[in-house]
């Protein structure tokens, strides 16, 4: 029995373009059944006949756009009929997906970001991070919601991604899941990439963020200043619980590591150095660089005080993430500290406070904090007030010497 074939051009009027253009969809029908993408094709208003499916008038515009359209009728009629041919079942969605190219393996968007990912985690905790993965994840998560919400499809043909697609998915991450501007350029990043990955693997030919910028804007990463730390450490709690973490906080700020590094550290990672001094010696799980850090009083009189109750070869007992998350801003206000405390802040307390206010060179610290670039490191450093007039103080004693120089030999 022959199926029912039909296809119909039209205008989307419900998203008009800027420039007041139209956008016109291609309608596949099969035995009632329908499909429809975009043409990739935007055009006014008042020139579109409705009855015809086609522009009216002989401008070039008009003649532009009919040519399109009668080369893409042609395609989904060539694409209808192999179908009909090849297996004498046919629909919609499948002279859809042939039209566009959705038939091979790896040509549409989602699929090219899922095996992606399958081949991220496999590398996981060997050259790639867990949280690295988790976003990968998330923005596969966003997409497949906007392609749902905006396309009304499961997902979409590498060949119809347009630079509108990614303005498009930025206002949806923008409105619909109210994220900044910093998180949005953190997740247009895995987006660029399936885009970069899809081209170099022929399986597209034109970039649609060509046209596209986003940029991080500048943020002030907190710290905590001596006379902060101090309170935090002079602070008494009627909880067992809020000691410890305050101890694994105080533990960061005098080391540089993250939470998930200081949870990873075992009695292993502690080894005596050429020095006769104690170091840590880890590598960095968020981006495997080896980070060397020499213990300083404080933090090892931490590790004397919980010696033992670790479970495993672990070196410290350390709580969930969120426990110790939430439970640093109730210490925080406790010990009368009005900054926003996040668990983070004691790194950056590290870097400023620590070290680059006791100046520390700048090419240690990197090294101490396990980053890959000094770049990365001056995003965390702050130079204290306090720095600045000792080392004005410096150089007034300096140029008071050469002052006194000059007058001596004029």
């Amino acid at each position: 029995m022959r199926s029912t074939f039909k296809i119909l051009f039209y205008l989307k009027r419900n998203a008009p373009k800027k420039s007041g253009l139209v956008p016109v969809m291609c309608r596949i029908t099969v035995n009632g059944k329908i499909s429809q993408f975009s043409c990739k094709l935007d055009v006014e208003e008042k020139l579109w006949n409705v009855q015809s499916g086609k522009m009216s008038g002989k401008s070039l515009a008009a003649q532009e756009a009919n040519r399109v359209l009668d080369k893409i009728r042609v395609g989904v009629t060539k694409a209808y009929q192999e179908i009909c041919d090849k297996d004498n079942y046919v629909t919609a969605e499948k002279v859809r997906n042939a039209f566009l190219g959705m038939g091979q393996n790896h040509k549409t968007l989602l699929a090219v970001f899922r095996q992606h990912n399958e081949d991220y985690e496999k590398q996981v905790g060997k050259m790639k991070s867990v949280r690295s993965y988790w976003k990968y994840c998330t923005v596969y998560n966003h997409l497949e919601e906007y392609i749902k919400s905006r396309y009304k499809m499961s997902d979409i043909a590498l060949k119809e991604l347009t630079p509108a697609f990614i303005t498009d998915f930025e206002l949806f991450l923008r409105i619909e899941k109210h994220h900044c501007t910093n998180t949005i350029w953190s997740y247009m990043m895995p987006l660029k990439r399936m885009v970069y990955l899809s081209i170099n693997n022929g399986w597209l030919q034109r970039d649609p963020f060509y046209a596209y910028s986003i940029s991080p804007e500048p943020t002030k990463r907190g710290f905590l200043s001596k006379e902060e730390i101090a309170m935090l450490i002079n602070g008494k709690f009627k909880k067992k619980s809020y000691e410890l973490i305050r101890d694994l906080f105080i533990f960061c700020t005098f080391t540089g590591l993250t939470f998930v590094d200081m949870y990873n550290l075992t009695k292993a990672n502690l080894q005596t150095s050429f020095d006769g001094h104690l170091w840590i010696k880890t590598n960095r799980q968020k981006t495997g660089v080896e980070s060397d850090i020499r213990l300083l009083d404080v933090p090892l009189r931490i590790i004397a005080k919980y010696e033992g109750m670790a479970e495993g070869d672990k070196l410290l007992p350390v709580p969930c993430y969120p426990n110790c998350k939430n439970g640093i801003k109730v210490i925080a206000k406790k010990c009368g500290i009005e900054k926003n405390v996040t668990w983070h802040m004691s790194r950056h307390s590290y870097a400023t406070t620590i070290c680059l206010s006791n100046d520390v060179p700048i090419e240690t610290l990197s090294k101490m904090l396990g980053h890959r670039s000094i770049r990365t490191t001056q995003i965390y450093a702050k130079i204290t007030g306090e720095k600045i007039s000792r080392d004005m103080e410096l150089l007034s004693h300096k140029i008071e010497l050469i002052e006194k120089f000059i007058c001596q030999t004029i």
